[in-house]
């Protein structure tokens, strides 16, 4: 060994992490076991009945959920995404068919796929989540129409029209002559399917872990072996002429179209799925940090490598499905072995199971698929897009996907959603209002160039020298309207009046190239330096902290206090009634208001080095955070208490470091009263609190995490807080705030896990005071 070598062998492993666990290959483990069964449940029914709608070779659907469980499963970027024959590809691939025969849509397939591995390669994944929601839900909605109307037909007994218009015309002849035995395995198959879910009491939790499309169509198999019905069943004819793909003939322009129109709908669906799928993973406790989110590009070229294979196979094209992906992640599964699991059992199935599956009727998995047509016309989806005011690009996609066709719906509902977003852009609506001798211009929308001259008209109609206040209602304003404005502002206030700016939307977005010499921060807009609001370029000399602190007071003094003077007024006349008492860290980091949305008169802030809470009657004891905390139970009568420890705390690091015999600095002396969350940290490792779905990243973090749970026994012992604990007046909450990741966590009731706050407000299990 070269002498320069470092020695190793003294840390095999960082200092205060544990070891690393063996690696363990070619396990599966017993969730993704499990997950697998669960999904190839669902699967196996769910493929024939979508090849049964496209009009292609059963046994393609059974090759599309083989390869999209091995293919795209092992390849793909979304480990729990499962990838087969999906639903919203059934109009395309029916229309495929129709026009170029099943071999040549095979051979489109193939071409899609290429289509979609040059795509990942490129690595514009991303951009296909800038399609307009409104346009993809549309999409899905109009293919579960066409997909629901052809369907019908077969659970009455008949056969389907290739169009939707022929498929109503043709409705009332089906109605007329009606196959009984058709309908009674139809009626059965949704009868199971809409009941089983809803069993109710402890037999129905157990029955319902067997996926409802099983036993509707195995329900319906059973009934119409025993009774001997006479209608058509599966017919899966011998693999040896199972055909494969081949070249596609007839106008390039068309081809092209073809594999477009397939190329977008696979990558769409799949993307969107795959953002889904991290979505119920991170709902998940305890999995989110182990599955990881997706890599989008590799699954683009996951999804790519799959139609390919699927296509040269002659099997349909391949996507990620939202009802197979959401189960795997509902059945616990870990990793991506359970999607390849599934695919073998497929592939099994496929070999083994023949004549088991030629004794499904055809009626039962048309009502299936109908089934499944009907809940892609989502009524959470339109009601999402009522609220966001898309109506009009969601009925545009939809209707242009029944009548004309999937890529003119899509194209038709992108043209809606340009044009939608240019009206709105565009169009701006300025009033002018008097009230109690101020006068109120509001602004409604996006103040561009276009609105200057009726901005100009309104700001004009305030008379000189009274109070104004402009109030802006949108996200962007452009640099005219910005000049327009400010010039207006400057020459009210020269002529004696005064002006503010107002609205919900405290931070307009501004096209403003104003130099940099002047502060345009907003609060807590994204920076990285506070002090290059002042400075000409990043690399400049900081100033002098005098002048520093006298231009943040001058930005203050211009900017936020017209803002907030009126609340200030009253609270100074009413005097403080802050709810919380809020204990933590003197960090330069960790902004109280920012991290809490608070305000003025909201919080009772106390803060020190490490959140500490001396414990009461301590010799030689600091008194000056026991005041606070007797101050605000007794005299302000707040209802909550909330330890707020942080990432990265350097009294924390100061107290992993210390070594015995240390001069006693203040500050030495200050954190004894820590020592007490040192040793918690060294007891039990099960007692230990943690994060919600990961461990802590180190000692310090650990030790982060136990000293809020610690100083929160501490505020326990203060007379005052016992009395009003007794009482029922008073909560204690422990929270941490994460800097690198902006994320907060609150502790929850049983006093061991911090789950993390969504954006929405909730967390993972219900926040008490942990008492």
């Amino acid at each position: 060994m070269p002498a320069c070598a470092p020695l190793r062998t003294h840390h095999p492993h960082p200092p205060h992490s544990p070891p690393p666990a063996p690696r363990r290959r070619f396990l599966v483990e017993g969730a993704d076991l499990s997950a697998s069964v669960a999904v190839f449940l669902i699967a196996l029914p769910l493929s024939l009945g979508i090849a049964l709608a496209t009009g292609a070779p059963l046994q393609a659907g059974l090759v599309a959920a083989a390869v999209g469980g091995l293919v795209a499963g092992r390849l793909g970027g979304s480990p729990l995404q499962v990838s087969g024959p999906a639903a919203g590809l059934t109009v395309v691939t029916a229309d495929l068919i129709h026009r170029y025969g099943w071999q040549a849509t095979c051979g489109i397939t193939v071409l899609a796929g290429l289509a979609q591995l040059g795509l990942g390669c490129l690595r514009v994944a991303r951009g296909a989540l800038a399609v307009s929601p409104a346009v993809v839900h549309g999409m899905l909605a109009g293919i579960g129409v066409t997909i629901a109307v052809a369907q019908l037909h077969i659970v009455l007994g008949g056969s389907p029209d290739s169009s939707v218009l022929a498929n109503l015309r043709a409705l009332p002849a089906q109605l007329a002559d009606l196959h009984p035995a058709a309908v009674s395995m139809s009626a059965l198959t949704l009868t199971l399917l809409l009941a089983w879910p809803r069993i109710p009491g402890r037999a129905g939790r157990l029955l319902r872990r067997v996926p409802a499309a099983l036993v509707a169509v195995a329900g319906a198999t059973a009934t119409a072996a025993l009774t001997g019905l006479a209608l058509p069943r599966v017919d899966l004819p011998s693999w040896s002429s199972h055909a494969l793909a081949g070249l596609p003939e007839g106008p390039l322009p068309g081809i092209a179209a073809a594999v477009l129109t397939t190329t977008l709908v696979c990558s769409v669906q799949s993307l969107l799925g795959a953002v889904a799928v991290d979505k119920l993973v991170a709902g998940r406790p305890g999995t989110q940090a182990r599955v990881g989110r997706s890599d989008l590009d590799r699954e683009l070229l996951g999804q790519g490598a799959a139609n390919v294979v699927s296509g040269a196979l002659g099997g349909l094209p391949v996507a990620g499905v939202a009802v197979r992906s959401s189960a795997n992640v509902r059945s616990g599964a870990v990793s991506r072995n359970s999607t390849m699991l599934h695919g073998v059992f497929v592939v099994v199935a496929a070999l083994l199971m023949v004549p088991l599956l030629e004794q499904i009727p055809l009626a039962s998995l048309a009502a299936l698929v109908m089934a499944v047509g009907i809940q892609m016309v989502s009524l959470h989806h339109i009601r999402t897009v009522t609220r966001h005011r898309e109506v009009l690009v969601y009925a545009a996609t939809t209707l242009g996907v029944v009548f004309l066709g999937v890529l003119e719906g899509v194209a038709l509902g992108v043209a809606v959603a340009v044009a939608l977003a240019l009206h709105r852009l565009a169009h701006t609506r300025i009033t002018h209002e008097e009230k109690e001798g101020v006068h109120h211009v509001h602004v409604r929308g996006q103040l561009t160039f276009l609105a200057v001259p009726r901005l100009s008209r309104a700001l004009h109609l305030v008379p000189q020298g009274t109070h104004a206040v402009v109030e802006l209602d949108g996200s962007f304003m452009d640099h005219a309207a910005y000049e327009s404005l400010q010039d207006w502002r400057s020459a009210h206030t020269a002529r004696g009046g005064s002006a503010e700016l107002a609205g919900r939307r405290s931070g307009v977005t501004t096209a403003d190239p104003t130099p940099s010499t002047v502060c345009r921060c907003r609060p807590w807009t994204p920076w990285r330096n506070h002090q290059a609001c002042f400075a000409g370029t990043p690399s400049a000399p900081a100033a002098p902290a005098a002048r520093e602190l006298a231009r943040g007071i001058s930005s203050f003094q211009r900017n936020t206090a017209p803002l907030v003077r009126a609340e200030l007024a009253r609270l100074a006349r009413e005097g403080q009634r802050p709810a919380q008492l809020f204990l933590t860290c003197a960090d330069s980091r960790l902004v109280t208001s920012m991290i809490t949305s608070s305000g003025p008169g909201d919080l009772f802030v106390v803060r020190n080095v490490g959140n500490l809470v001396p414990p009461p009657g301590e010799e030689h004891g600091d008194d000056s955070v026991a005041a606070a905390i007797e101050y605000a139970v007794d005299v302000l009568g707040v209802r909550s208490i909330t330890v707020c420890g942080h990432s990265g705390c350097g009294a924390m690091q100061a107290l992993l470091a210390a070594e015995p015999g240390e001069p006693q600095t203040p500050l030495r002396r200050w954190l004894r009263h820590g020592l007490p969350s040192l040793a918690l940290m060294a007891g039990d490792r099960r007692a230990r609190p943690r994060l919600a779905g990961r461990a802590p990243a180190d000692a310090v973090e650990q030790l982060c995490l136990t000293n809020v749970v610690q100083q929160l026994e501490h505020l326990r012992a203060h007379d005052s807080v016992a009395r009003a604990l007794a009482a029922g007046a008073l909560e204690l909450h422990g929270m941490y705030f994460h800097v690198g990741e902006a994320q907060s966590y609150l502790l929850g009731r049983t006093g061991k896990v911090f789950e993390d706050v969504k954006d929405d407000g909730s967390a993972a299990e219900e926040l008490r005071s942990p008492v």
